[in-house]
């Protein structure tokens, strides 16, 4: 297979995968066009591959894949050849990433910190604080956005720190939304001193209790989030053309209002995961297209 072909196949690849695992960014994306879409989806198909190695490999291969993705992304910057079998990304994925990082010029620190973030998932299944937390946000999430603004457009570096704050308001909303889910895997990503100053325990989290101290908790997060969501906002100016910055406009909302769903169900994010629905999303996209704020 020629070179040309390995790539087309492995943008078509990416784009079966993100729209098979990444539904609100997937829905987003309608909104790109040509290369950058593309690029979006080969970019967002190897993020996809590396959460996986953390959460869907065995425990005592974790570490040592992670470390293996840290080599493998030093090889695809010094422009090594691939190796077969290394990775869980197929060899046209990555060729496609590689166009994706050699045409836009996709930095590779961010793509370390993101595998950082990824360690912390092995290693730190609790946060003392927010200050914490928000290193894990901005390594699992903010990152994304770092690697993103290339693709989408941006040449100005003040816009890196908004783009970072918007994948920061995306994982913590990502945080509230799944309590339930992170605890049947051992983890628990909320300050542990914002939950003893709401006189919260871990035990109230694993019996599922919703109160007016857990109601009080979540408000204050929700808060936070929208703050990040707001200052993430702040930077879709720098963003090249009306594609990239739509994309970027409904993806905010669409993701955001998980937060309302949140909030329409009393807080109670252990019944049921809470969620945005199709319809949901296409009034928070046309709200957010039309600068509709409320």
């Amino acid at each position: 297979m020629s070179t040309d072909a390995l790539i087309a196949r492995g943008y078509h690849e990416a784009r079966a995968l993100t729209r098979h695992h990444a539904r609100s960014f997937s829905f987003a994306s309608m909104l790109l066009f040509g290369a950058r879409k593309r690029a979006a989806f080969a970019l967002d198909a190897i993020c996809r591959h590396l959460d996986d190695l953390v959460d869907e490999s065995v425990d005592a291969d974790r570490s040592a894949r992670l470390s293996r993705a840290r080599a493998a992304i030093s090889a695809l910057y010094a422009q090594q050849a691939f190796e077969p079998g290394v990775m869980p990304w197929t060899e046209a994925q990555w060729a496609a990433f590689r166009d994706t990082v050699q045409r836009f010029e996709v930095p590779e620190q961010p793509l370390q910190d993101l595998v950082s973030g990824m360690e912390m998932d092995l290693f730190k299944p609790r946060y003392a604080s927010w200050e914490e937390l928000e290193l894990y946000c901005y390594r699992a999430a903010g990152t994304v956005g770092v690697l993103m603004s290339p693709v989408l457009g941006v040449k100005a570096s003040w816009a890196l720190g908004p783009a970072a704050d918007l994948g920061r308001a995306m994982q913590l909303t990502n945080i509230l939304r799944d309590v339930k889910e992170d605890l049947t895997r051992g983890r628990i990503y909320l300050p542990q001193d914002e939950l003893r100053a709401f006189e919260l325990g871990e035990d109230d989290l694993r019996a599922g209790t919703v109160d007016e101290r857990f109601r009080a908790f979540m408000r204050h997060q929700i808060a936070r989030a929208r703050t990040l969501y707001a200052q993430g906002e702040a930077g879709i100016s720098a963003l090249g053309g009306f594609g990239a910055q739509a994309t970027v406009r409904v993806m905010g909302a669409v993701y955001g209002g998980i937060l309302q769903a949140i909030e329409r169900a009393e807080y109670d994010v252990f019944s049921s995961r809470v969620h945005v629905p199709l319809r949901g999303k296409l009034g928070l996209a046309t709200r957010a297209l039309l600068g509709v704020t409320r």
